[in-house]
């Protein structure tokens, strides 16, 4: 799969994570791109940075998701 479409596939997946929150792309790059997990008053909750090598592996985005899940929640 080439970088374009793993980063698509990653966004989809945060998109998809923290709804019914939104998930805002922002700044993306060949290295990677941000995401930013806003809530129904529009505050953002959570913002990280993550790289192709984050991305581009299932375990390491899921440990990605499950970290900002546990940042919100606490």
């Amino acid at each position: 799969m080439n970088i374009q479409a793993q980063a698509q596939n990653a966004m989809h997946a945060l998109s998809a994570a923290f709804a019914p929150m939104s998930c805002v792309i922002d700044a993306p790059s060949k290295r990677g791109f941000s995401f930013i997990v806003v809530n129904e008053h529009g505050v953002a909750k959570h913002t990280r940075r993550i790289y192709r090598d984050e991305y581009s592996t299932p375990s390491r985005l899921q440990a990605i998701i499950d970290s900002t899940r546990l940042a919100i929640a606490g």
